[in-house]
């Protein structure tokens, strides 16, 4: 009985990968797997996928992107939330932090790192998220020490609170100079699909054209670092 007790006690942990690129996901899943302690039990390309492994294999921590293509990253977040309180989920992504964290703490993420960032400090974030620590940047808990729930420094965006989460992930994308036909791409959606949400986000935002939610898009992503 106590043989079986120490057994379990030294376990690996459980990581699920949410991941649309193959490569990032497989040299991610490869190195962890190195790492005494952790072991890679799954991996999907879209939210629909992981939703349908997650809850047959019960990870302990699910790395997320916020891209994916359909459903994002953010919708998952939320949804793996509400069906199990204890998992750990952290987003590891290419979207500056600054844009995100804030969004995905409140939808019930427990971090937040660039895909940037080297791999040992990727490495780190997961052993802080599995200890049950909140990972996300200095200038991030800054924000959130000074009330605002914002990186601090960064600029007022009250306006920006008015979109949805899919929404303000297709104002980055405009901000990166990305056009109809690439954000449907990157979003699984149709480029008439993308020109709808475009206007709407334009409508939210009080913009006078498409031009000027271009050039507002532009700043913005720009002031916040990307």
């Amino acid at each position: 009985m106590a043989k079986s007790s120490k057994n379990r006690a030294l376990s690996p942990k459980k990581i699920f990968i949410v991941e649309d690129h193959p490569a990032f996901r497989e040299g991610l899943a490869q190195f962890l797997s190195d790492e005494e302690g952790l072991a890679i039990c799954g991996q999907a390309g879209t939210a629909e996928e992981a939703l349908q492994e997650i809850g047959r294999l019960k990870p302990d921590l699910v790395l997320v992107d916020i891209s994916l293509p359909g459903k994002s990253g953010l919708e998952l977040i939320k949804e793996l939330r509400s069906q199990n309180r204890k998992l750990k989920l952290l987003v590891v992504s290419m979207h500056d932090e600054a844009l995100y964290a804030a969004r995905v703490l409140g939808a019930g993420g427990d971090g937040y790192i660039m895909k940037q960032e080297d791999t040992e400090e990727i490495l780190c974030a997961i052993q802080d998220v599995l200890a049950g620590h909140i990972y996300v940047s200095e200038e991030v808990l800054a924000g959130a020490r000074n009330g605002s729930g914002k990186p601090a420094g960064k600029p007022k965006t009250h306006r920006l609170d008015e979109l949805t989460d899919f929404e303000l992930q297709v104002l980055e994308l405009i901000g990166r100079g990305k056009t109809d036909q690439e954000i449907a791409g990157v979003l699984g959606l149709r480029p008439g699909k993308v020109a709808a949400h475009s206007e709407e986000i334009r409508q939210k935002l009080k913009l006078s054209s498409t031009n000027a939610l271009i050039r507002y898009a532009v700043c913005w992503v720009e002031a916040a670092g990307g």
